[in-house]
């Protein structure tokens, strides 16, 4: 119900022969172009804040213009920007793309990935993308004025750009000096360098001290392509290579969907490794950084990778399916008088394996499409109270499905953030039904902390588990609770990143799941409501069950897999706090 903003989705395509190929057997010069395109499109739900396409011509001549690039925003970003490509670009042969949602706030087609860094030295030209979010970008830049640099923007894209063509540099005069040192002289000494450029050096020296979530794309103008995947393998990135083709997307059924490839035929990228491609079309696995952890986000399982992928299809109908004991226990068994349902769409296959496991136990149950979005909020209401009126009719229910006080309504979402989608509509409308009772079904576990690795988690006070426990402490004359919460952050803080701990964790402690439920009912229900509502939650072990190759689960437990994570949850806390005490 409330959309959380994924931090983004990625496309990269090598054409391995000749144009004149793909022209003869495909039929158009624009072979690299139409399928990149389709890649796009097949992860518009991974950005739709803007979108970005660059390509490489190795065969333009000297004096013309090799390296292109196109950024457009808004979510028609992709036809705007195919829309705009001249026929120069059909003489390419390597191709990335990206989309974008933004999590730091950040907007303008200056953030629009890709970043594209000049030079006259066509090895020393580079184009960058990435599905990333930094925890110590402040230490990143700190080593770059160290270095002598001046950056003149301050944000982890750019200073990656940056940082990354500073090494780019460094590897292009490596080779210049030994080059020299063979005796070459002038073009045979560039030919010599573009033959020789390891991207592998560039990026171990680049990204050795990053802390964070990654997958990190890019191009040089000789035609070196690369995607190296974060050693925490903590964001997703699937490739997929014949004797035509190399090509890599944020998720699997995207590969398929373009190549018409099975599951078998793609493989992951490996946690920490670099997936290179020459000037001359030859390629390899390459490890950057030892890998460090299994973290795979399990909220791409859960929620922002596509259905369509056939392990992540099976690993939702499950999550639905292990919370039927829980649902029949809030019902008394009572399935005759009860409706069950889905809100929003992407609960859907949730929805599914719930309604299959209860069938399984034997029961006949009733389900229909209870709940339906119908508005969208324009930004021309400007008073506020006009805005929340609308708010409150971004739903519209399916009148007559109940029978109204007799029948019980369960309603499955994937994920319950911040809850004020539930309390300003979805609640309101469905009370319109009049169930006698309404219970509310999550999949994924409660959200209790922010994510720093590439999702647009809210701050701390958003989420409406986080708000639950804090009331909870309060109403129990437990602030203390809180305010050792808040001194022990602070003293956490001045640690070494490396001996932090999550104290923010403490101000769960004290309570149970269910009692975090029970009170997170009571503040999300509206003013006025009268039935009674009732919160399930997947459990982690259940979670971990239906995914168990994704355990990454920070957002949940507050177990990070970095450093990173462990400061900046502290400083949220710390900052939630220094607000609260301003106020």
């Amino acid at each position: 119900m409330e959309q959380l903003k994924h931090e983004c989705g990625v496309a990269m395509i090598r054409l391995l022969k000749p144009l004149d190929y793909y022209k003869k057997k495909y039929g158009t010069s624009r072979y690299g172009l139409n399928k990149l395109y389709l890649m796009m499109e097949k992860q518009h739900n991974r950005g739709q804040e803007g979108a970005g396409i660059a390509c490489v011509n190795m065969d333009a001549p000297v004096g013309s213009e090799y390296m292109f690039r196109e950024r457009a925003e808004g979510k028609d970003a992709i036809t705007e920007i195919f829309s705009r490509i001249n026929p120069e670009w059909e003489n390419a042969s390597i191709y990335m793309g990206h989309l974008r949602y933004s999590t730091t706030g950040k907007n303008g087609l200056s953030y629009v990935h890709p970043f594209l860094r000049r030079n006259n030295w066509r090895a020393k030209n580079l184009c960058l993308c990435g599905n990333f979010n930094m925890t110590n970008i402040d230490e990143i830049f700190a080593k770059m004025i160290r270095q002598g640099q001046s950056p003149r923007m301050y944000g982890d894209s750019y200073i990656t750009l940056e940082l990354m063509g500073h090494r780019l540099d460094r590897e292009v005069e490596r080779n210049f000096e030994e080059a020299k040192r063979l005796g070459l002289q002038d073009l045979d000494i560039t030919e010599y360098i573009e033959q020789h450029v390891e991207m592998g050096n560039v990026l171990r020296t680049t990204m050795a001290d990053y802390d964070g979530g990654y997958v990190m794309c890019g191009l040089t103008g000789s035609g070196e392509m690369f995607a190296v995947r974060d050693p925490w393998s903590i964001r997703p990135a699937f490739y997929y290579q014949d004797d035509e083709i190399m090509a890599l997307a944020s998720e699997r059924p995207v590969l398929q969907t373009t190549f018409d490839l099975t599951a078998d035929d793609i493989h992951e990228l490996p946690a920490g490794e670099a997936f290179i491609i020459n000037k001359n079309g030859k390629s390899k696995l390459e490890t950057i950084i030892p890998k460090k952890a299994d973290a795979k986000c399990s909220f791409e399982r859960i929620y922002f990778s596509r259905g369509s992928d056939c392990d992540i299809y099976r690993e939702r109908k499950q999550l639905g399916e292990q919370l039927t004991t829980n649902i029949l226990n809030a019902l008394d068994g009572d399935t005759d008088h009860t409706v069950f349902s889905f809100i929003p769409n992407t609960a859907e296959v949730a929805f599914y394996g719930m309604v299959e496991g209860l069938r399984r136990k034997g029961l006949n149950v009733r389900s229909e499409k209870v709940a339906w979005k119908d508005i969208k909020l324009r930004t021309f209401i400007t008073e506020a109270g006009s805005r929340n009126d609308l708010a409150s009719h971004v739903y519209d229910v399916t009148y007559g499905v109940l029978q109204p006080y007799e029948d019980n309504l369960v309603i499955i979402d994937d994920s319950i953030v911040r809850g004020t989608t539930l309390h300003e509509s979805i609640f309101k409308i469905l009370d319109r039904l009049h169930p006698r009772k309404i219970v509310m079904v999550s999949s994924s576990p409660q959200v209790r902390y922010p994510d720093f690795y590439g999702i647009d988690m809210p701050r701390l006070e958003d989420f409406c588990a986080f708000r639950a426990a804090i009331a909870l402490l309060e109403e129990r004359n437990m602030q203390h609770v809180i305010e050792e919460t808040y001194e022990a952050c602070k003293k956490e803080l001045l640690l070494p990143k490396d001996q932090m701990r999550n104290c923010v964790c403490g101000i769960y402690a004290p309570f149970t799941v269910e009692e975090i439920n029970r009170k997170m009912a009571e503040m999300l229900r509206p003013e006025g409501m009268k039935a009674p509502i009732e919160f399930i939650f997947q459990t982690i072990e259940g979670l971990h069950k239906a995914c168990p190759n994704n355990r990454g689960d920070w957002y949940f437990t507050g177990d990070y897999p970095t450093p990173g994570g462990n400061k900046l949850v502290n400083q949220a806390f710390v900052d939630f706090m220094d607000l609260k005490k301003n106020k």
